[in-house]
């Protein structure tokens, strides 16, 4: 018959608990009278876990090089299930809720998350830092910038259709391989539904493989990558709009806030801004045409459009104009200058916004020819030259 449900578990010497998770996936597996399968996916154990898995019927996929993800998806890729299931194998999770993972997929669920926050966590079985603090803020940042509309965004007991997790593509090889999910999943508009369960302590005497900090910062760096609009765009766009106003307000002259005068510093800082800005949003656009063009996000609708509207030449033309109009102001200083027999010259304010546009123009001229370059489709090569 062919395999319904693939369990799958990550494994680094988890001699002390690994057996009675896969007797509980087997048993659960047995008393729904589906068929199934326990894959244990060994990322180089030396404390006889592997012998154990095997002793006990489940098939040992071997994965050499460390990481959470690299564990997963090794594992992952040999199932044979139509349905998989994930979940770690120190015992903090319960295999007897294969069925109530297995249950949404049947009602058209893509993909199935558990969540600790929502259901019950065992005293003891999750740090209070945790808890309250890092699992809520990451989710919370996940969900601002992705939509994800999840509670838990890093349970580790989850369940998705296998072919849910070929559209997912996912690529991390470390604990943020838990994030990458969500997010492709968010992404990707996969129909997600959530159950609460129950975090126990684990069965382990040893410490467990999380580091707190170095793991949190993982998952923080990689949602940050993965959304240039929140890195970059969101940021520059701000700095952008703040700078151009700072230094255009002020170039009348100075003027009086709060009872005291802003003058020719903040119209300086106010260029540096608009400059700053600038490249942060040119960076924000390059990241994320690079990102759609590679597959490391799924296809934009949105840039699309905008490479529709804005293509080379019309950036070379945008990036001229702007050009143009700082080199004649400062044409229009020099002319004044000469005719003024060389005498002071008083245009430092019209000075600094025109040295702001040929700055502006330049880069927009050669973040066209950049952006143009990346936005190129790759394709294989359908003839190869031979000798």
């Amino acid at each position: 018959m062919a395999v319904f449900v693939s369990v799958v578990m990550p494994c680094l010497n988890e001699s002390e608990t690994l057996a009675i998770c896969i007797n509980k996936a087997k048993n659960t597996i047995e008393k729904l009278g589906i068929e199934g399968e326990v894959i244990v996916a060994d990322n180089g154990s030396t404390d006889g876990s592997v012998e154990i898995a095997e002793s006990l019927g489940a098939r040992v996929v071997h994965e050499p090089e460390r990481g959470y993800g690299n564990a997963y998806r090794a594992g992952v890729a040999a199932a044979q299930g139509e349905y998989i299931v994930i979940g770690d194998s120190d015992d903090s999770y319960d295999f007897n809720d294969i069925g109530r993972f297995i249950e949404p997929l049947k009602n058209g669920a893509d993909f199935v998350m558990g969540t600790r926050l929502k259901g019950e966590i065992e005293r003891g079985a999750m740090p209070w830092l945790h808890r309250y603090i890092g699992n809520p803020i990451l989710t919370g940042i996940l969900n601002v910038m992705y939509h994800s509309g999840i509670s838990d965004a890093h349970c580790g007991m989850r369940a998705f259709k296998k072919e849910a997790y070929r559209k997912m593509n996912l690529q991390t090889t470390g604990m943020e391989f838990a994030s990458e999910m969500v997010i492709k999943a968010a992404q990707l508009g996969l129909k997600t539904d959530e159950i609460p369960i129950t975090l126990h302590q684990d069965g382990r005497s040893r410490p467990p493989h999380l580091r707190s900090f170095r793991d949190g910062w993982r998952h923080l760096r990689f949602m940050l990558i993965h959304s240039p609009t929140h890195l970059y765009l969101w940021p520059g766009s701000f700095l952008f709009v703040l700078g151009m106003a700072s230094m255009l307000a002020l170039l009348p002259g100075p003027v009086q806030i709060a009872g005291r005068i802003v003058d020719l510093h903040v119209m300086v800082l106010g260029s540096l801004l608009a400059i700053l800005g600038f490249q942060i949003v040119s960076m924000g656009v390059f990241a994320r045409t690079f990102a759609v063009t590679h597959d490391f996000v799924p296809q934009d609708a949105m840039l699309q459009k905008a490479y529709q509207v804005f293509n080379l030449e019309r950036g070379l033309v945008m990036g001229f104009i702007v050009f143009m109009t700082g080199f004649a102001t400062d044409l229009y200083i020099l002319i004044k200058w000469v005719s003024s027999n060389f005498g002071p010259l008083h245009e430092v304010r019209l000075a600094l916004v025109a040295s702001t546009f040929i700055i502006l123009g330049v880069q927009i001229i050669f973040s066209s020819f950049f952006l143009s370059m990346l936005g190129i489709e790759r394709r294989p090569p359908k003839h190869i030259l031979k000798d």
